[in-house]
């Protein structure tokens, strides 16, 4: 089983979970897990090409996958899965600053 640790902007899809323990061999399959166990999270994390959406990042022990062999990247027993919807936002900084 792999550890997925769910940020505070996915939580309200897991019932408030924080971590989930998922099965898989690969980052791929262990999202595609974690959807299964929270099919509400696809839309968030999912993008129209099956892949992860573009905005969201995915770090396997601290590493981006973007750094290793992305969805493809080997998952282990005990490895920990961090996946981060990017955030917008913020204030307009003010003129003359």
């Amino acid at each position: 089983m792999s550890i997925v640790r769910i940020p505070p902007t996915l939580r309200a899809a897991t019932n408030g979970a924080k971590v989930v323990d998922v099965p898989g061999g690969t980052v791929r399959e262990v999202v595609a897990g974690l959807i299964e166990i929270h099919p509400s999270l696809e839309s968030q994390l999912i993008g129209p090409d099956g892949d992860l959406n573009r905005f969201v990042n995915a770090f396997l022990n601290d590493t981006d996958v973007r750094h290793l062999e992305a969805l493809d990247t080997p998952v282990g027993e005990g490895d920990t899965l961090v996946l981060l919807p990017a955030m917008a936002g913020g204030a307009e900084m003010p003129t003359g600053t």
